[in-house]
């Protein structure tokens, strides 16, 4: 598997994985209409001039994704998606990792998931983040959001 920076030209391979991975978040929240869900391809090209997305390849196709952005100190990721067939193998871990070194400059990571979303919590504790806030939406669905904080290097 190699993970690298994707481009707005595997933007269709990407639209396509995140609406089988988040058929199960969909589930889980018995919602078919989670943003992720309802994003157009060409807004999802479009997050392509604002974000950076990385990609999981195996065997020529992604199966993994994720995607990112730094704003002062703090790199926001988002929609971390893993082929459901190819889920549990380690990418998730994989792409988080390579997030957190393509921004060196962040001291803090940040991300956010729902409640439920108890295997994607998991992970991220196990990365270590840590639960900061949470925001009930609506009476289906509370955000939970996560931070890491990284010590910078002395100069």
């Amino acid at each position: 598997m190699i993970i690298q920076s994707a481009t707005v030209e595997d933007s269709a391979a990407i639209f396509e994985l995140q609406r089988l991975a988040y058929q199960t978040e969909a589930e889980l929240y018995d919602d078919c209409t989670i943003p992720p869900l309802v994003e157009t391809l060409d807004e999802l090209r479009g997050q392509f001039s604002v974000q950076q997305f990385f990609k999981a390849v195996d065997d020529g196709q992604i199966v993994g994704s994720v995607r990112a952005v730094q704003k002062e100190m703090t790199c926001h990721i988002g929609r971390l998606i893993v082929l459901p067939d190819c889920r549990r193998r380690g990418i998730g871990t994989a792409l988080m990792g390579y997030v957190e070194m393509a921004f060196p400059g962040a001291a803090r990571f940040e991300l956010f998931t729902g409640h439920r979303s108890e295997n994607n919590i998991r992970l991220y504790e196990r990365l270590g983040y840590r639960t900061f806030r949470r925001e009930p939406l609506n009476e289906r669905l509370t955000m939970v959001f996560l931070e890491k904080r990284v010590t910078q290097p002395e100069k």
